[in-house]
Formats: structure tokens, C-alpha cells, sequence
């Protein structure tokens, strides 16, 4: 039992719809948090907006409340269990610690007698509020930069004369760096101070002496009630102070810190959380590092909860940082604890790794036109992804291939900058394309020394970049498929080198190489995640990949290691998604182990690849097995042909699984559920209007083009305002509405030269029309619809963007049996096997068909939460031929209406033009529940329903 035996009911608050600078983390620090306080027979309530998450499913808390995170909803839980005993509201980021504070400085846990566990409101307010902070690092002699707090324009003006240009200015009790500026001149200084003081909270900036250059590294910690404290994991920033930590390269273990200084910074770091105030649990610090021999070390901040670091820290060493931490605010100390991964050791333990980890983070500047894409101190990352390598150079290259941005890892793809201005003015102003930049100047012959002046990044990595180009030229220079050598090869696989780029180096074909490999024994084999460098043995499955020379023993067996065993039991794969962006988030992992849970109901052993560090479905114990893994084919296929699977599950993972399905098919791989040809077929509009063709199924005009010419021409036809948007893309990327031939002519050229060789579709738009959805669950002869949702929004603003209601509130009975008639229809035509959705415009009472998409939406989850139905684990089973749809007791249950309403993040983009359209831009989503049309949260929607689209 826990040490605090009067624990006996605990409310948890989630983080809310996903926003940048706090995404998916939560879900998954929430979700293990709640599974560990419940191992421990405790009561859980939770309390969370979100509908796209693990964290809100009904089988995750004994009471999961899906309302607005305010202490109104705060007050009305508690009302309702009043024998709540406690509150953790580490678990939510900076949205649930604020959340926190509010409910406390207005009484409320003081009044329903609830205790704060897993932080105190002292600790947080020492780390939030700068002044304090730096008061008590004085007391405890930790140095940390010259900096001042101001609480006005006057202060902050009087700061700067004192301390001179360039400063860093800070907003207090802020979330992702938001309000965080480094200025260099007197016009920046003014602007940054002023959004600053506006942004924070209580309205007020911190501003230091800005450290530019000097290098960055991040210390995860847990600490107990006795004062242990463990090091879980030490990562150094491959960018220099300057760039938020969520929008930095980052390493682990850390590679340019000398053992005396990292000895000095463990010190500094256990000092500080023993410091802050009297609680148990996760803590992040961060610390800057002069870069000469004198490796000065200054703190920067602390953060009492665990945080987008601590998951990239429990999936890089194989510790669940959020487990622990949630049984240390039970009272438990460390030393009583087990370590999750091995079962033997202790959880006082700590992880040491036997090789390397490279996080590098996803952008979605596209989606921002006129955004200011280079990267400071605030952050403006969607997602991120993590590459695990037996060197820096494999993980990197892995990290690289798992961005999906069109790149087979750094250089040799042709896709590179050769122009000397253009590369230097990317190094001197970083954007999301640095990591590749670096490559690029080096094989332009820019000089180490010069890269290192302009970027301050480590001269270690800078060699490690050279290396690997190196080596790209020794193949590019002297090899052929035809002759190279074993040797070679191995050296490139080992540097991570894809056989996509090798290919690209050696003038042939990827598959000639895949097959070179093969004919020399060049192959991969899997190595645990064990948390201790293998010298304890590891019970959880959890593998990433690399190359081995072969090993010939005495008696001449030849072998190299590899620790993933393969059993005899029937295997299902599921594609996770890969990293978050707008267009995919979360919902797409919350499909992904839902399917997951389905097939091992069924029987199946379950295999999990994905590489985004964030998500429940990268967690060590989510999947029978776990391969933390670029979803990229090389990769893939080769594990494919490790594991021999019954089939893979493709229609879970978004878009990023979708796109393997070709490859698949193929190679002869069995895709469960709906067919390639099937999926293929929808997203060709050529095709699928044939289809609806034959099936009397109404849909606007349209045509084909794959250049400016035949688009001028079509458009004639069609007539305008008319509907542009490339085949084969994601979240409405490159869609628009032109109303005349010379915006036409120009968005076709932009979108051809952005997306080469792609067919672009234009319909002619239904001005005015309502627009609606509907996703269903097909067995291939039977279909059951789970939800119709009406948008508020008129059609042309992109689904992800609009306010949805379930079921529809305006929709006469006609217009909804065509909605089911279609629907059913269109299931059938398809032969769906699994999840489908369809977009509908409705205009005069004729219902027509915008797009069907045979797979998971994001609606899926929403209506699931909205429901209490598990709709996800219904439609897996289908996939996998377990069950018919006749088979369940369908049984949706909802009081009133539902609302998906998007969240947006315009706030890092401020100069960007917030206009809806029919490209997405939300980054989350959040569940309003109201009892009727009269509510006022449905009033003030649909008042501002006739917000015009942009042109």
C-alpha cells in the first residue's frame, strides 16, 4: 500500500486541447500516471478537455470529466466526489500547475479539504517567478545569468541601460517560451518588453544578460519524500543558448560536457530541486555552459513537473519518469520502488545508456504564410521525432528520416542548398532546415572553423557532420554497385546512411541495393532499451535497430546479435504516425493503441512501430513489442521480414501509414482491413468520381490538371470560385478558393513548384453550403454509421478547423437519409474493411460528396468520447476478420449535443494572417458538452459562423 495511507481518492488534471509548446506529452505522462496511482488501488478522477487522447478514454480513470478546464468545472467534481482527497496536477503541464494555482488563491482545495500532492504552490512560485527564483539560487551559491525583473515599460528601460544590448526578455508563469525574446536593438527591445508584460500572466518580464553561444544542457530528475534524488538522464542541446529546448536538436547521453563539469552540474542540479520546497516527484533543470576551458556553469530554470523533456528522457533510457513520479507524490520513496524495465534493480538505480538518442523537432511553418520562421527563445515546434543509434551519426540520420519532410536523411538526395549566400544566411539565422544546412555548407567546402563562428555549435558535432560526408564521397567517388565492398557498405549502414541515399551515391536503384546487402550479409539486427547498458537483464520489449559485422566463432559459425527473438505466436504490425503536425496529431496515436489493445484481445502478439517520443503508443509496455524506429520502408520492411506478421494495420496511423500501403502491396505484405486499391482509389479523384458516378451519387463539378494550362482551360467549365488542392496530402495542405484566372494561374505554378508531379484537382465550390461529416464502421457487407456531425463553420473551411456538432443540429431528416444512404453506399463501392469517413456540402436539400477517406479520422476519438463507445477497438476487429459489424451491441449514448471545437496557436505567429480557409491550422481540439441549442457556448459559435474565407 502506499506510504500515505489516508490517499485514498486523487483528482488528476490534464493538459487540455494541444497547442505549441504542449502537446501529446501530457497525454502520455497523464496516462501512465493514472495507470500507476490505480495499480495502487487508489480512486482516480480526472479532469481534461481533450476528446483526441488516451488520457481521456473511459477505461483510464474511475471518473473521467471531459470539461473545460476552469476552477468552475474544478468546483462542480469536487461537489460531486467529496471524497477526493488529494490533487496532482503534475501530470498537465503548464496548464494544470496554473490551474492549480487559481483553484488555490481562490480557496477552493482549502474549502473541499483537498490536499496539493506531487508539488506545492511554494515550489512552483520560486521556480515561476523569476525574481525569486534567482533570490534563493544567491542563497544556495548557484550562479545564474545578471538579470533583473520589471513590472512596467519604466523598469524595463532602466534594466536595459544598466545591463546593455543583447538582452533576453522573459514572461513569468508562461508556457513554451511564449513572450520570450532576445533583442539586439532598441526598436526590438521596446516591442519584446511591451508583448511581454501583456502575455504574462501577472505582467511581468524577466530580463537577463543574454547568453548567446554558450552551450545548453537539460537535467531530468525525481527526488522523494527522504531526500533521495536520482539523475535520470542527462541531454545536451546540439544548439547553443538562444533556441527554445523544444525547438533544439538534442542529444543524449550528453557528448561535449567534460566528466568534471557534468560531476559540478549533477551537484548544482541535486542542490537546487532539494531547494525548492518540500515535494516528491519529476523535475526538469536546465543549465548553460560557458564554451572555453573554464566551462563556467550558469542555472537557467527548474520546472517542479514533468515536462516534454521528462517523456523524451523516459522513452530515451526506457524509465517512465511519470510512473515513478506519480507513486513518489503517494509518499513511496525511491528505493522501494522497482525498476519498470528490468524488475530486479531498484527504481534508485540510475539509467545508463549503451547508445545514443537524437531528438530533432517537426515544423509546420507551411501552414503559417508569413510566419517569421527563425527559431529563439520561443518555442514554435508542432511535434518532434527521436532516432536511437549505436553512434550520434546513426541516430541522426534515423531522427532524419523520421521527420517526413521529403528527405532520406542528410545529403546525398540531391534535395540540398548549393548557393554560398543562401547557406550562410540559413546558418546565421537558424530555421527548421539547420540540421540539413550543416551538411550542405560542409560539402560546399565552408571551412569547420567558420560553420563553428557563425553557428557556436560544438566543434564535436561539426566533425561528425564532416565524417559522414566524408565517407559520402569516398562512395560517390570510387564505387559502383557492381564493386563495392563489404566494408564500406557496413560503415555507411552504421553511419545511419539510408539505401535510398547509397543509391543516390552509387547512380542505381534503392532495391539494387537492398539486394547488395543482402548478397554481402550486411542486414539489421535489434538491440534492447534496458535502462542499464545491458548488464542487467531487461523484461520489456523494447528494440531500435543497427548494423554488425558479422562475428565467426572457433568452430566457424558465423553470427551477429541480435536481441529481438521471434515466437511462434500469429503477429500483427501496426504503423504509428510518426510525429505530430497540423493535419495529424494525437488522434492518430489514440487510434493506434486502440488498435493495439484490439488485436491482443483477439489474440495476436502486437508489434508497435513508431518514432514519435511523445505518445502513449511509443510507451515501453503499450505493444507486445515496441520498435522505436523510423516509419520509413527501409525500416519497416526489414523489420517485416524479421517478424513475419499475419499483416500490417495501415488505417490507424493517419496519412504517414497510409502512404506505405503501396509499397506493401507491392511486396506481397497483407494490409488488414480495406485494401491498397481500395485506399488508392478514393484518393484519386478521377476514379473515385466514376465511382460515385455509377452509384447516382451527386458531387460537385470537377476536373484534373497537372499544369497551369490545363487548369486555365478547366476552369472554364467549371466556373468560378473554384477549389484548388493537390492529390495525396494531408490537413488541407496547399488548398485554396481562387475567384478569377490570374489567382488560378498563380496558386497552380506555386503549388506545382512546391509538390512536383502531383495532379491537382479543382472543383468548382459550392459558395454558401452547409457542410457535414459522417464516419462509419464497414465489414465489406455491412455498414453502421457511428456519427454524422454538422460544421458551423460554411463549407470551404477545412473539417480540422470547424466547429462540429453531433449529432446535427439543422439538418431536416432528407438531407440526413441521404447523408446515411451515401454513406453506405460509398462504404460498399469501396469495399471498406474497417473505419471510413466522408465530407459532405449540402446545398438546395441535395447532399454532395466532398472526399472519402477509408481509414481513421480525427473525428473517430471525438465521437468515441462523445458516445461512451469504443468505436476504434470495434473497427480493429473487423480489420483483422474477428468480427462482422452485426456482431456488437451498439449502444451510443448522448444527452444533447457534443462540440469539436479546434484550438489554434497563432499566438507564436503573430504577423500571420488568422483567416480561416480550406488549409488546416488548428494544432488541437477540445469536447464542449451542452444541453441544448440555447446554451450560450453554441449561441456565440454560430454568431460567428459568417466569418469569410479567405480568397
Amino acid at each position: 500500500m502506499p506510504k500515505n495511507k489516508d490517499l485514498k481518492s486523487i483528482l488528476i488534471i490534464g493538459s487540455g486541447p494541444i497547442v505549441i509548446g504542449q502537446a501529446c506529452e501530457f497525454d502520455y505522462s497523464g496516462s501512465q500516471s493514472l495507470r500507476s496511482l490505480r495499480e495502487d488501488g487508489i480512486e482516480t478522477i480526472l479532469i481534461n478537455s481533450n476528446p483526441a487522447t488516451i488520457m481521456t478514454d473511459p477505461t483510464m480513470a474511475d471518473h473521467v470529466y471531459l470539461k473545460p478546464l476552469t476552477t468552475k468545472s474544478l468546483i462542480e467534481i469536487l461537489k460531486e466526489h467529496p471524497q477526493i482527497d488529494a490533487v496532482l496536477p503534475t501530470m498537465g503541464g503548464q496548464t494544470a500547475l496554473n490551474l492549480c494555482i487559481e483553484a488555490d488563491e481562490k480557496g477552493i482545495w482549502k474549502d473541499f479539504d483537498v490536499k496539493i500532492i506531487g508539488v506545492d504552490i511554494a515550489a512552483i512560485n520560486i521556480t515561476e517567478d523569476r525574481e525569486e527564483f534567482k533570490q534563493l539560487m544567491s542563497r544556495i551559491d548557484i550562479p545564474v545569468a545578471p538579470a533583473k525583473t520589471a513590472k512596467s515599460m519604466l523598469e524595463g528601460k532602466e534594466i536595459a541601460q544598466e545591463f546593455g544590448l543583447p538582452l533576453l526578455i522573459r514572461a513569468s508563469f508562461t508556457l513554451g517560451g511564449a513572450g520570450a525574446a532576445f533583442v539586439e536593438t532598441k526598436e526590438e527591445f521596446e516591442q519584446a518588453l511591451a508583448h511581454g508584460l501583456e502575455v504574462s500572466p501577472i505582467h511581468e518580464v524577466l530580463i537577463d544578460k543574454a547568453l548567446q553561444g554558450w552551450k545548453e544542457y537539460e537535467l531530468e530528475l525525481l527526488r522523494d519524500n527522504n531526500n533521495n534524488v536520482v539523475i535520470i538522464c542527462t541531454v545536451e542541446n546540439m544548439d547553443p543558448m538562444g533556441i527554445h529546448t523544444g525547438d533544439s536538436i538534442t542529444v543524449a547521453p550528453a557528448m561535449t560536457l567534460s566528466d568534471k563539469t557534468f560531476q559540478r552540474m549533477r551537484d548544482m542540479a541535486i542542490k537546487m530541486m532539494r531547494n525548492i520546497g518540500d515535494f516528491a516527484g519529476g523535475c526538469n533543470v536546465q543549465f548553460a555552459v560557458s564554451p572555453d576551458e573554464k566551462e563556467d556553469i550558469i542555472a537557467i530554470e527548474i520546472n517542479p513537473r514533468v515536462s516534454r523533456s521528462s517523456a523524451l528522457a523516459s522513452k530515451a533510457t526506457g524509465y517512465p519518469i511519470a510512473k515513478i513520479a506519480a507513486k513518489l507524490a503517494l509518499g513511496y520513496t525511491l528505493d522501494e520502488l522497482e525498476n519498470q524495465i528490468t524488475k530486479t534493480t531498484s527504481a534508485l538505480f540510475e539509467p545508463s545508456l549503451d547508445y545514443v538518442i537524437v531528438k530533432i523537432p517537426r515544423w509546420n511553418f507551411d501552414k503559417f504564410e508569413g510566419s517569421n520562421r527563425l527559431l529563439g527563445p520561443q518555442m514554435k515546434s508542432v511535434g518532434e521525432v527521436m532516432g536511437i543509434g549505436r553512434s550520434f551519426q546513426e541516430a541522426l540520420h534515423k531522427a532524419t528520416q523520421s521527420l517526413e519532410i521529403k528527405r532520406n536523411g542528410l545529403g546525398a538526395d540531391g534535395k540540398g542548398y548549393n548557393d554560398y549566400e543562401t547557406i550562410v544566411q540559413k546558418l546565421a539565422n537558424p530555421s527548421w532546415d539547420r540540421v540539413f544546412v550543416i551538411y550542405d555548407a560542409i560539402q560546399l567546402g565552408i571551412p569547420l572553423s567558420r560553420i563553428h563562428e557563425i553557428t557556436k555549435i560544438d566543434m564535436w558535432f561539426l566533425k561528425q557532420y564532416e565524417e559522414l560526408y566524408h565517407l559520402e564521397k569516398e562512395i560517390a567517388s570510387n564505387y559502383t554497385i557492381e564493386n563495392i565492398d563489404k566494408e564500406i557498405l557496413l560503415e555507411a549502414k552504421q553511419k545511419g546512411y539510408g539505401d535510398r541515399q547509397i543509391a543516390h551515391m552509387l547512380n542505381c536503384l534503392e532495391s539494387e541495393v537492398y539486394k547488395k546487402r543482402e548478397e554481402l550479409n550486411i542486414k539489421r539486427v535489434y538491440k534492447l532499451v534496458d535502462t542499464c547498458a545491458a548488464e542487467f537483464v531487461a523484461k520489456t520489449p523494447y528494440y531500435y535497430s543497427t548494423f554488425e559485422d558479422v562475428v565467426e566463432t572457433a568452430d566457424g559459425k558465423q553470427y551477429s546479435h541480435n536481441e529481438s527473438e521471434v515466437s511462434d505466436k500469429k503477429k500483427i504490425i501496426v504503423l504509428g504516425s510518426g510525429p505530430n503536425r497540423i493535419g495529424q496529431g494525437i488522434e492518430f496515436d489514440y487510434c493506434c493503441v486502440h488498435g493495439v489493445m484490439a488485436a491482443a484481445e483477439c489474440g495476436y502478439e502486437t508489434i508497435m512501430i513508431n518514432c514519435n517520443p511523445e505518445t502513449v503508443s511509443t510507451d515501453f509496455d503499450t505493444a507486445d513489442k515496441l520498435y522505436f524506429e523510423p516509419v520509413f520502408w527501409e525500416h519497416i520492411y526489414d523489420i517485416i521480414r524479421h517478424e513475419k506478421p499475419e499483416g500490417v494495420i495501415v488505417q490507424l496511423g493517419g496519412q504517414t501509414a497510409l502512404k506505405l500501403a503501396e509499397k506493401l502491396n507491392r511486396y506481397g505484405i497483407k494490409i488488414m482491413g480495406t485494401s491498397y486499391e481500395a485506399l488508392d482509389l478514393a484518393e484519386d479523384r478521377g476514379s473515385f468520381s466514376k465511382l460515385l458516378q455509377e452509384n447516382n451519387i451527386p458531387y460537385p463539378e470537377f476536373g484534373t490538371a497537372e499544369t497551369a494550362d490545363e487548369a486555365l482551360a478547366l476552369a472554364d467549365e467549371l466556373n468560378f470560385p473554384i477549389l484548388v488542392r493537390p492529390s495525396y496530402v494531408l490537413g488541407g495542405q496547399g488548398m485554396k478558393i481562387v475567384i478569377n484566372k490570374q489567382q488560378l494561374e498563380q496558386h497552380v505554378v506555386d503549388l506545382l513548384r512546391s509538390i512536383p508531379n502531383n495532379k491537382l484537382l479543382l472543383d468548382h465550390y459550392l459558395d454558401g453550403a452547409i457542410e457535414a461529416e459522417a464516419d462509419a464502421i464497414c465489414d465489406g457487407e455491412n455498414v453502421y454509421i457511428i456519427g454524422i456531425m454538422e460544421h458551423i463553420e460554411p463549407c470551404g473551411i477545412h473539417s480540422g478547423d470547424s466547429n462540429a456538432l453531433l449529432p446535427p443540429f439543422n439538418l431536416g431528416d432528407l438531407v440526413i437519409q441521404k447523408i446515411k444512404d451515401h454513406t453506405k453506399k460509398i462504404a460498399l463501392a469501396l469495399k471498406t474493411v474497417g473505419l471510413i469517413n466522408v465530407q459532405f456540402a449540402i446545398k438546395d436539400d441535395e447532399v454532395y460528396i466532398i472526399e472519402a477517406n477509408p481509414r481513421a479520422s480525427r473525428t473517430v476519438p471525438f465521437i468515441a468520447k462523445a458516445y461512451g463507445e469504443p468505436y476504434v477497438n470495434y473497427a480493429a476487429k473487423v480489420m483483422l476478420g474477428e468480427k462482422k459489424v452485426t456482431d456488437f451491441d451498439f449502444n451510443p449514448q448522448l444527452e444533447g449535443y457534443a462540440i469539436k471545437q479546434p484550438v489554434f496557436s497563432f499566438n507564436k505567429f503573430p504577423n500571420v494572417n488568422k483567416q480561416l480557409g480550406p488549409e488546416m491550422k488548428s494544432t488541437g481540439e477540445s469536447i464542449l458538452f451542452i444541453d441544448s441549442l440555447r446554451d450560450d457556448a453554441f449561441y456565440d459559435l454560430y454568431a460567428r459562423r459568417k466569418m469569410y474565407l479567405t480568397s
